[in-house]
């Protein structure tokens, strides 16, 4: 079984409102927009087939085929009995990231040109969900009821705000997105340095939230570049203060107003340490290079 964490992260938003019928025989959702909603089942067996139902339409950005979608939801095992939940960003303190392309296909086909704003119940069968492989408390034939409120859609090609550029250390960062990195010949700084090179006008970044960001990765040692969003074709979430990216990350990014461009440099120490990554020919020595764009904080 496969735990839920991977796969159905999480999403703020508002709407007020009172219950209201969703489709699937009597089913009624209530409750503002990012607010847990109260979900009342009609009696008997749950509904049959994928069901999709926008109970409010919001008016921010759309989401697209290789989208990013910060998201609150709830989930439920429609059994026509107990009816339980068996996972809630509500539960787990936090909004998280979806990716469309990488959702069941259900859920994919439910979000996909969805605006940010939006509430989307989704009745989901398991040949539309997770078949014969489902998450964790699941069995391969339950169906499923989401609640899915959108809070923010963020598209493959988007950046900071102004997307200047700027240098730091000998390294240059042109404007404009992606970003055009040259690092100066010679050794790399022993030093961690970081330099907003863009300042946007959100607020700041704190320990806990999710980032949506915008990134490309470089050594020093030859200036290449080793991966990045821009180049894999959508932008990356990521959490700050929960171990999940590299020290260098945590440094450079917390408390960053939001629409800002941050390059920073890293040490093997704040970085990824002796063990490197071989697979993207980062060696335990090598210094790397940074330039994030702060797309969201939620």
């Amino acid at each position: 079984m496969r735990p839920w964490a991977p796969l159905l992260p999480a999403v703020l938003l508002l709407l007020g409102g009172c219950a209201q019928p969703a489709q699937g025989g009597g089913l009624k959702v209530g409750g503002p927009f990012g607010a847990r909603p109260t979900v009342v089942f009609p009696d008997g067996a749950p509904a049959t087939g994928l069901q999709i139902d926008e109970l409010t339409s919001g008016d921010g950005t759309r989401l697209g085929r290789d989208s990013v979608a910060v998201v609150q939801f709830t989930a439920h095992v429609w059994d026509g009995a107990d009816n339980r939940v068996v996972d809630s960003t509500f539960d787990r303190g936090a909004p998280a990231a979806l990716r469309l392309g990488s959702l069941p296909e259900g859920l994919d086909t439910a979000l996909r040109g969805r605006r940010a704003g939006s509430r989307v119940v989704v009745a989901l069968p398991p040949g539309d969900g997770f078949g014969p492989n489902p998450p964790q408390g699941v069995r391969p034939g339950d169906e499923l009821l989401y609640v899915v409120d959108i809070l923010a859609a963020y598209g493959k090609g988007a950046a900071a705000g102004r997307a200047r550029g700027g240098t730091l250390d000998g390294v240059t960062v042109s404007p404009g997105a992606p970003p055009r990195v040259v690092i100066p010949p010679g050794p790399a700084p022993a030093r961690f340095a970081a330099k907003v090179v863009s300042r946007g006008d959100g607020p700041k970044t704190r320990a806990g939230q999710l980032l949506v960001t915008q990134h490309v990765t470089l050594l020093w040692r030859g200036g290449r570049v080793v991966e990045g969003s821009w180049s894999d074709g959508r932008p990356r979430a990521v959490r700050l203060g929960d171990g999940s990216v590299v020290a260098g990350w945590e440094r450079a990014l917390t408390g960053v107003p939001v629409g800002s461009r941050v390059v920073f440099v890293v040490p093997p120490a704040l970085g990824y340490g002796r063990g490197g990554v071989p697979a993207l020919g980062i060696r335990g020595n090598d210094t790397l290079v940074f330039v994030v764009d702060v797309l969201g904080a939620h």
